[in-house]
Order: structure tokens, then C-alpha cells, then sequence
């Protein structure tokens, strides 16, 4: 079935409203928790690999930040607290 050029308008600005309403999870580096503490953190809050959670660590460590994660806001709020309650600075971007 062909979609009129209303129709096709439409879903090009629904899709583009959907891609706009992804969020970041970004964790920022203190002189507290050690990289141990932090790559644990993201396997077990994030779901990340070892690799990917010390890769990211390090991102952390030389830049100041490191976005972690991304998607919607209900999706990564659940991520950040459980991060911020691990004592370590995360936020929703």
C-alpha cells in the first residue's frame, strides 16, 4: 500500500521525534572510587563486558566523563541511581 505525501511526512517527523528523545547516562571521574569499584559498577548496573567497562574507565579517567549508556530517560534513571548509590557521579544528559 503506498502512503500519501502526508502520510510520509508524518512518519519521517515521528521517527525523527523518536531518535531525538534518546538521553545519555554520563559517569564523571572523582578522586575517590578506584577503577575496580567503577568497572564493577558498570557490569553490574549497565550490563557491560569487562572490556567495555574498563575501556570506559579510562575514558573516565583521562577525559572527566564518559557517556555509558543511551537511551530513554526511563530506561537509564533505574542506571543512575543505582550508580549514584554506589557512590559514584552519574547523570542523565
Amino acid at each position: 500500500m503506498k502512503m500519501s505525501n502526508q502520510e510520509q511526512e508524518l512518519v519521517e517527523v515521528l521517527e525523527s521525534i523518536e531518535t531525538t528523545d534518546a538521553k545519555d547516562l554520563v559517569v564523571f571521574n572523582d578522586d575517590f572510587n578506584t577503577f575496580e569499584h567503577v568497572i564493577q559498577t558498570l557490569i553490574n548496573v549497565c550490563r557491560h563486558t569487562p572490556e567495555q567497562a574498563e575501556q570506559c574507565t579510562w575514558i573516565i579517567h583521562h577525559r572527566g566523563k564518559c557517556t555509558v549508556k543511551n537511551g530513554s530517560f526511563e530506561e537509564l534513571q533505574p542506571m543512575r541511581q543505582a550508580i549514584c548509590e554506589k557512590g559514584i557521579d552519574a547523570k542523565i544528559l
